[in-house]
């Protein structure tokens, strides 16, 4: 029956105290559940009972957490932290960036800032201002033959477009030849005249505000003075190469077969020199031309290209500014003789040339030389090969006066011969 309990003495059902869970308004379901003989002995023993709301109090409102509202203190501290992780990360990759293409690093490189050093202030009696002022004066040669263009460096020397280059730059050309000056710009030119025995050569060119060299003294060069070459080697304008002057009045004999026969005692430098440098000027430490670049000495054979290795040679300014001289005025240069022919070196041991012909009234006969002295020196240079004679009296001016010292027999003399032009 229900309601009944299956066994034991009906249960007692307590009224609720005064003013308990059970007094007047209270749930009329309200029991005694501590004392209910019904209750799972599993159950916990711990009954949670809802208080009592007093009268006139409302119960503590529950917020919805998924509703949505006003931003917290939590919220309101994350905005700026994100922002600045977001402001840090762009800021890096910005730097990086930076960084690979502007070539910046993290390492900071070097001691503080200091003075320049005196060689990098450029000043103008240093190289690189003595460069900066000759290069614009300089300029590369072009000349068309048959044969296909020959291509080598010059010089301006006058300021209304007359300039100084090789003879061997410019023969086999048909009379036309064009320059490229230093600014890249090109003007034709004419062959104004040559001296294929002293390897110069004037063309002209025609062009306002031409800025013409300085010139210096190559009789006042010395052993181991600073030297630069400019011009265009294996077509390269503009190259600058320094050295210093290793030998003064180096006898040369130079020529191509067939050709004419150079005579010159040049300027020995160790400046870098190569094909396409001929014609262009060698210049002192002050920035004066001194030289006029020619011919190198090689190591390579027979009809291959020679390279620099060192010994690079000159014509020295003064003989070339007479010939230049001599070409503008009168479209030819004169030869200096000496009046006299040497055979070989003598062998003996105080060595010199002896001479086997002395023309009649000329200058070395006008001296008292014979045929069958001994020249030792010329103005104190040493004799030793028949080039010595002729390259280094064709270095002095006719009408130039030279001591000769000669041995006739067993007895040393001395004489002044003057020199005379060629009568060709």
């Amino acid at each position: 029956m229900a309601g009944v309990p299956p066994h034991g003495p009906s249960p007692s059902w307590p009224a609720p105290a005064a003013g308990g869970p059970g007094a007047t308004g209270a749930s009329p379901w309200w029991s005694d559940a501590l004392a209910d003989p019904w209750r799972d002995p599993a159950a916990p023993t711990a009954v949670v009972v809802p208080g009592v709301v007093a009268a006139g109090t409302e119960p503590e409102p529950v917020t919805d957490p998924d509703a949505p509202g006003r931003p917290t203190l939590r919220h309101l501290l994350l905005i700026p932290v994100i922002t600045a992780l977001l402001a840090g990360t762009l800021g890096g990759a910005l730097g990086y960036a930076f960084a690979v293409h502007g070539g910046a690093g993290g390492v900071v490189l070097g001691g503080a800032p200091a003075e320049a050093p005196a060689l990098a202030q450029r000043k103008p009696e240093s190289l690189a201002g003595v460069a900066e002022r000759v290069l614009p004066s300089v300029v590369t040669v072009r000349v068309s033959s048959l044969g296909g263009t020959s291509e080598g460096s010059g010089f301006i020397a006058t300021a209304d477009g007359h300039v100084i280059t090789n003879d061997h730059v410019v023969a086999g050309g048909s009379g036309k030849a064009s320059v490229v000056f230093n600014d890249g710009t090109t003007a034709s030119a004419t062959i104004v005249g040559r001296d294929p025995e002293s390897d110069i050569a004037v063309i002209k060119v025609s062009r306002p505000g031409l800025r013409p060299v300085e010139f210096g003294d190559s009789d006042g060069l010395a052993v181991g003075d600073p030297v630069l070459a400019i011009g265009s080697p294996l077509s390269l304008a503009n190259t600058v190469t320094a050295g210093i002057v290793s030998a003064l009045d180096r006898t040369m004999q130079a020529g191509e077969p067939g050709g004419p026969m150079r005579y010159y005692a040049a300027i020995q430098t160790d400046a870098a020199v190569n094909h396409g440098n001929s014609g262009g000027p060698l210049v002192d430490g002050a920035g004066r031309v001194v030289g006029v670049n020619s011919t190198i000495k090689s190591l390579v054979a027979e009809g291959q290209e020679a390279g620099n290795i060192g010994l690079a040679f000159a014509i020295p300014i003064n003989q070339a500014k007479r010939v230049t001289q001599d070409i503008i005025g009168t479209g030819k240069a004169r030869r200096t003789v000496i009046g006299a022919r040497a055979e070989g070196p003598t062998g003996a041991a105080g060595g010199g040339l002896r001479l086997a012909e002395v023309e009649p009234s000329g200058p070395a006969d006008s001296a008292g030389l014979k045929a069958g002295d001994v020249i030792l020196k010329i103005n104190g240079r040493p004799m030793t090969e028949p080039t010595d004679l002729t390259a280094l009296v064709r270095k002095f001016a006719p009408g130039s006066v030279v001591t000769v010292e000669f041995r006739r027999g067993s007895a040393r003399q001395n004489t002044s011969v003057t020199l005379a032009a060629d009568a060709k």
